[in-house]
């Protein structure tokens, strides 16, 4: 059974002065050893203060949260287990046990901290809140799955899980698009509940709601090409039907009050429609595809598993053979 020895605490930071230091220390405090703090170029005393504090420090290649995570797992993390928190000081290493607890017993193979089970006063805005109820809210749509939090950045998970996970994003895409690849390759995840705090009043957020906002909701939906075919599509088909209804309604209604022909409208509609409706069917037919997919995918990854627990005989040799018919009886008298 894995324990605290087999995870690295990840902390992926940027100009996190204020904060990284006493962020190390807690996790230390509760006993983990192995620290890792990516460090995204700060131009502050960061990657200092966080070597102070016993953290092992590496400079990252790139640019972005979700870059600096993949590199980290790809590169530095040689643990089994890895627990990924923001360095910004809003998460409580005391909440640890709770999120390793579902990977130590076997139970998930990854965990998402919910923030709302115990937010703090101030430790979100009510635009962030309303934000990130949509967004849930257009996952669990979208995914089938409700995972309560998929924003969250406090996660626990398998190294070999995540290897698993078609990742891109850079930046703060990153967390919904490890929960849409979760659901798309069946990784058990649970999620827990956790405090979430206000941060630091020194300290400074790298989050642009708006715009970061935006940029997860039209990750969710592209993620649903490949996903979830028949809602992407399906979604498109209805309001290109829609459309050409409404133009269909308008031409009709001309028609007989004003006596007035719009071929060319009329034509539009009857194309929008169409379009429409070849929409649907190619949504149908991807959506049967990728569910044989996943069904031949997970018989493979069964049958992998079966074969690497089944214990391994050594095959006999022809001259182990050999040796055992020239060995002479025993001809000793007891």
């Amino acid at each position: 059974m894995a324990d605290r020895d087999d995870v690295c605490v990840l902390l992926p930071a940027y100009n996190e002065a204020e904060t990284i230091q006493p962020v190390v220390e807690g996790f230390r405090e509760q006993g983990f050893d192995n620290v890792l703090v990516v460090d995204g170029g700060s131009s502050d005393d960061t990657y200092a203060l966080a070597e102070a504090a016993g953290a092992r420090v590496v400079e990252q290649s790139g640019e972005g949260k979700g870059q600096a995570i993949r590199e980290a797992v790809e590169r530095y993390v040689e643990s089994e287990v890895v627990l990924m928190a923001d360095a910004d000081e809003t998460y409580r290493a005391s909440d640890a046990a709770r999120m390793l607890e579902p990977i130590f017993e076997g139970r998930a193979e990854h965990v998402i901290g919910d923030r709302f089970a115990d937010m703090k006063p101030g430790a979100m805005t009510r635009l962030n809140q309303v934000g990130n109820r949509i967004i849930n809210g257009a996952f669990s749509l979208i995914h089938g799955h409700d995972y309560a939090d998929i924003l969250s950045g406090y996660r626990a998970f398998t190294r070999e899980s995540f290897r698993q996970l078609s990742l891109s994003a850079e930046g703060f895409g990153i967390e919904t698009e490890m929960a849409v690849e979760c659901v798309k390759h069946g990784v058990r995840t649970v999620v827990v509940p956790i405090t979430y705090l206000p941060r630091p009043d020194e300290s400074e957020t790298n989050l642009r709601p708006v715009r970061d906002g935006g940029l997860i909701l039209v990750t969710l939906y592209r993620m649903a090409k490949t996903n979830n075919p028949l809602f992407y599509f399906g979604s498109v088909g209805f309001s290109t039907i829609g459309l050409g209804a409404l133009l269909g309604v308008y031409v009709v209604y001309d028609w007989f009050v004003n006596s007035i022909s719009h071929e060319v409208i009329a034509t539009i509609g009857g194309i929008a429609i169409v379009l429409g409706i070849q929409l649907l069917m190619f949504g149908v037919l991807s959506d049967m595809i990728v569910t044989v997919n996943r069904e031949q995918t997970q018989q493979l990854e069964n049958i992998a598993k079966r074969l690497n627990e089944e214990p391994r005989t050594p095959p006999r040799s022809e001259s182990d053979g050999e040796a055992e018919t020239a060995r002479p009886p025993d001809n000793r008298q007891n």
